[in-house]
């Protein structure tokens, strides 16, 4: 078991979720599955927690319910090594109404915030031209999903 693990609040659809990860993450796996008895506050039988695993890091959801809401204040980071992997993750993630953002980030279906980004993008934004970064900044900062060609174009300007 992991020190550290994500716990994501849920109010339901933790079935829907998990689907969606399954089909989006090669490496899903479902970890363990607990259920609420009749002495928790849900519904008996219903999920209480989830532990699953994608790339090696475990995170747990819980069905809690309505009272907590997620916001961009915590986001997990896919970093893609190409753009097919952008958009694998991209498109997944937004679809069946996941909520694009700017910048690589996005929201999936349930809320959780997610930045899709390719590997390339801080290697460029570090470059020891300033001109060159701020390019690539400013490239970015006009992109919801990135586009790493149009990174390299505004780099090599």
């Amino acid at each position: 078991m992991q020190k550290v693990t994500p716990c994501l609040w849920f109010n339901g659809h933790v079935n829907e979720a998990l689907d969606l990860y399954k089909n989006l993450f090669s490496d899903f796996k479902v970890k363990e599955i607990s259920y609420y008895t009749e002495a928790a506050p849900g519904e008996t039988g219903s999920i209480l927690t989830v532990v699953f695993e994608i790339f090696g890091q475990e995170f747990m959801i819980l069905n809690g319910g309505p009272q907590y809401k997620h916001t961009e204040a915590i986001s997990f980071t896919i970093n893609c090594d190409n753009q097919e992997e952008v958009d694998h993750y991209w498109n997944g993630l937004t679809a069946n109404g996941g909520e694009e953002s700017v910048c690589g980030w996005l929201k999936d279906p349930f809320g959780i915030s997610w930045q899709v980004t390719p590997t390339i993008l801080p290697k460029l934004l570090k470059d020891k031209d300033p001109v060159k970064a701020n390019n690539v900044m400013k490239a970015m900062m006009e992109m919801k999903k990135i586009d790493i060609s149009k990174l390299k174009e505004a780099y090599n300007q």
